[in-house]
């Protein structure tokens, strides 16, 4: 199925290879010709924009994954299915390479600012962080009075960003785990997450019809985004 589109050099093209609905697409953290999608179609699948017409690796996953990341090394890919299993992937083998199956509710998922501590958002509304690569519990941070719903850290990973059902948005300080401030201008459960390239700004989304755009200091608004439908996922260019 035809997906993404990208202009390149001038020229529009189309990844096409999925055979059912594409749910999440992620780059590669420092290679600007790779990334990663995930389908309905229980498939991960690797791409080069060079060669858009073949994909580099098709993986079949296990079960239909609703969250994927990258490790900030690039050597790993994590998925998150639906049934609470989480995946990591060899990024040069193209093979899973290790399983975990969590009795909670798992929804985003994302390594920490040294990649030794891997976080799941759960729906209890807390943070469960975990050893990595053992996923060894470490300890619960109590984040939302509902589920906790997306995760994100910034680019220099000194901060994160939560969001829950409760339409909260919460920063937190990655090094010391502690709680910064919270802010909530959104009616709906915050669902997606994203940070600006200098992580100074905050983008999030929900079901109401704009992106909340704030300063990550202060929780202060900056803009307003008005959308025709409610986004799914926010990013910036």
């Amino acid at each position: 199925k035809q997906w993404y589109q990208r202009r390149v050099r001038g020229r529009e093209f189309s990844l096409k290879g999925h055979e059912d609905a594409v749910d999440q697409i992620a780059w590669h953290p420092s290679d600007p010709n790779m990334l990663s999608t995930v389908s309905t179609d229980k498939t991960l699948r690797i791409w080069d924009i060079r060669t858009p017409q073949k994909t580099v690796a098709c993986i079949t996953t296990k079960g239909e994954v609703i969250n994927m990341t990258w490790k900030s090394d690039g050597s790993t890919i994590a998925l998150g299915n639906k049934d609470d299993l989480v995946c990591f992937v060899d990024y040069k083998t193209h093979k899973i390479i290790s399983d975990k199956q969590f009795d909670f509710e798992v929804n985003e998922i994302g390594w920490n600012n040294t990649d030794d501590h891997f976080y799941l958002t759960s729906g209890n509304g807390s943070v469960h962080i975990t050893q990595y690569p053992s996923l060894e519990p470490l300890m619960q941070i109590p984040a939302h009075t509902a589920h906790c719903i997306c995760l994100k850290f910034s680019p220099n990973k000194e901060h994160f960003a939560t969001g829950g059902a409760d339409a909260l948005i919460n920063i937190w300080d990655a090094s010391e785990l502690s709680y910064l401030l919270s802010y909530s201008r959104l009616e709906w459960p915050v669902r997606t997450l994203s940070f600006n390239h200098d992580g100074r700004l905050l983008a999030a989304g929900s079901e109401d019809l704009v992106i909340d755009i704030a300063f990550v200091e202060t929780g202060e608004k900056v803009a307003t985004v008005s959308c025709n439908a409610f986004p799914f996922c926010v990013a910036w260019h």
